[in-house]
């Protein structure tokens, strides 16, 4: 077993498939290629043992190909996309928002709960999880540009029990680069998600299962896909601001750009604002940690309808605080992705800095996934993916097409262990760009 596949072996229980998202995306906005083959949400912590020798500044490994054209908008075709992959996805619901100049689509498929006939709604508030790794990377950029610390400062600065501390930057949190041990890998945190659902989890007790845990591999020498960089990042900016979190994300982000259906919720809170789905996962947690997809008898009860996925909508979301804590709806997500392309959270040099980071996760793979500043890009969009158990959600923003993308769905993973919203994305954006010309590179995945 090759070493990326003993990580992914490893990584089932990371909350986002942001890194293969980007792979499979990638290919389907330059070439309008066929749906991804199944796979897991694991597959977001694909490592390189090859050291990562851009900077946030290096624009080398970005590509400079002309951007795509854009195909007309054929609404028909979209709906039959939608409705046809979130069918074969088994998702109960599903919303899709999109934003081009011809125009915009918005669909619903779906209910909000298994045995209901309440249908999801565009207005649904949901769990975001790993887009909130771009609020909280966003405020540690403008504490950047306000010069009250450097992308370049080592994280001992701040906090002293970092193993390599010393030799671990801003900038290497930020881009999944430290090497530090992702604590939703932990069996411990698995088991306790299944057995404690409604525990409240403190950011230190987060840390306090990563740091004695074994690194993997020196900072910058590598990618891993790790929350514990983020909750980091958000300690950093408490420390700086001298409040708590959330109150930083709703003076610096929420507030400014008027999300008023988008919140950073209490910790001690499972509450979602209504109105909401319900959110459904097949699996335990633990049973994650080994694959994410179903035995092939289930996925077929699956498919039957005789096997129907848990609800884990009251889960409490603590575990993810500064890296997955979010809620928000399709339209506010839609709003945000656009901020981010459209510079109006940074001033422009830091803004380019920002739109430029996104780099091969395997520098040997450079048409693969990539990842920046706290931010993926997928084909010519900029954004994030996101998933907790019972929700994915995907988010998306090409600055120079001016195509916006939202895409959440109420399961997550699916039963054959894919990321439904990013599968459903990709299959949306194969309609939405022209195929490119010239052969496109291959993915990582």
């Amino acid at each position: 077993m090759t070493t990326a596949n003993r990580a992914r072996r490893r990584l089932r229980r990371s909350f986002t498939a942001v890194c293969l998202a980007a792979a499979l995306l990638a290919v389907s906005a330059c070439t309008g290629s066929g749906p991804p083959q199944p796979g897991s949400t694991s597959s977001a912590t694909s490592t390189s043992t090859a050291p990562a020798t851009a900077t946030a500044t290096d624009t080398t490994a970005t590509s400079t190909a002309a951007a795509p054209a854009l195909l007309p908008l054929d609404k028909a075709q979209l709906q039959k996309t939608f409705e046809d992959t979130a069918k074969e996805l088994l998702v109960p619901g599903a919303v899709v928002l999109l934003r081009t100049p011809e125009g915009g689509f918005t669909s619903t498929y779906g209910v909000s709960n298994l045995g209901g006939n309440a249908p999801v709604s565009l207005d649904d508030h949901i769990r975001i999880g790993s887009i909130t790794k771009t609020w909280t990377g966003t405020v540690i950029l403008q504490l950047v540009q306000e010069g009250r610390l450097k992308l370049s400062d080592p994280v001992a600065i701040y906090r002293a029990d970092v193993p390599n501390g010393a030799n671990i930057t801003i900038e290497q949190l930020l881009t999944m680069r430290s090497g530090l041990y992702n604590y939703s890998e932990s069996y411990e945190l698995n088991l306790a998600l299944d057995t404690t659902p409604q525990r409240v989890w403190t950011p230190e007790e987060l840390l306090a299962i990563a740091l004695p845990l074994p690194v993997y591999f020196a900072p910058g020498q590598g990618f891993h896909y790790s929350n514990t960089n983020t909750v980091l990042l958000g300690l950093i900016a408490e420390k700086l601001e001298g409040k708590p979190l959330a109150r930083i994300i709703q003076d610096r982000i929420l507030g400014p750009l008027g999300l008023s259906q988008t919140s950073f919720p209490p910790s001690d809170s499972n509450v979602l604002p209504s109105p909401h789905p319900q959110g459904y996962m097949y699996m335990t947690n633990v049973l994650t940690i080994a694959s994410s997809q179903l035995p092939a008898d289930l996925i077929a009860r699956a498919k039957a309808g005789t096997l129907a996925p848990n609800d884990y909508t009251n889960s409490n979301p603590s575990w993810a605080w500064a890296a997955g804590q979010g809620i928000s709806t399709a339209g506010d997500l839609a709003t945000w992705a656009e901020a981010i392309t459209g510079g109006k959270l940074l001033r422009p040099e830091l803004q380019k800095v920002w739109l430029d980071s996104p780099r091969p996760v395997d520098p040997n793979d450079a048409g693969g996934a990539l990842y920046g500043l706290a931010l993926a890009k997928f084909g010519q969009l900029y954004g994030h993916t996101g998933e907790l158990p019972g929700f994915n959600s995907f988010m998306g923003s090409d600055p120079v097409n001016k195509v916006t993308l939202v895409v959440w769905t109420n399961l997550a993973p699916s039963a054959d262990g894919r990321d439904p919203a990013a599968v459903i994305a990709r299959a949306l954006i194969g309609g939405i760009y022209a195929p490119a010309a010239s052969p496109s590179p291959g993915s990582s995945e």
